[in-house]
């Protein structure tokens, strides 16, 4: 099985290919994400330098706080990327990939901050602020990514 993960945004303008192990998914319910995506966020993660663009002309960034940056796609909309300035990792919107991407979900995070319209009643472990590396494990994962279909 390859080791390599196609993605994009909706329109095209932006393609990107990732190399290496993906980690898995963790949904983040923080207000920064909640007004980003409208709703949670779900994202893997990968080192910096794992990502090649094949298509960039639609990529915009944009400075959501001192710490990090967003990248989305200035032609669809779509949110795409989060990327602390002091990490040499990038959180990638789980959906942008293509299908099938064998992804799992590990966990969610900041749920002190979620909305009250909905629940989260999946089982998977939950922090009310940041997991301090406990759904990393301070690496990026090789869980069952590439193991199932």
């Amino acid at each position: 099985m390859t080791n390599k993960h196609h993605g994009g945004c909706l329109c095209g303008a932006v393609r990107f290919t990732v190399s290496g192990t993906l980690r898995g998914v963790i949904h983040c319910h923080c207000g920064q994400c909640l007004k980003t995506h409208g709703h949670v966020a779900a994202y893997t993660n990968a080192p910096r330098e794992a990502l090649r663009f094949s298509r960039e002309d639609g990529l915009r960034w944009f400075a959501s706080s001192e710490r990090a940056r967003r990248g989305f796609c200035g032609e669809c909309g779509a949110s795409l990327f989060y990327e602390p300035h002091d990490s040499g990792a990038l959180s990638i919107a789980a959906g942008m990939f293509d299908q099938p991407n064998c992804l799992r979900s590990m966990g969610h995070i900041y749920v002190d901050h979620k909305s009250d319209y909905y629940e989260i009643a999946d089982g998977l472990p939950q922090f009310g602020d940041s997991s301090e590396g406990q759904l990393e494990g301070g690496v990026f994962l090789k869980s069952a990514i590439h193991s199932q279909a």
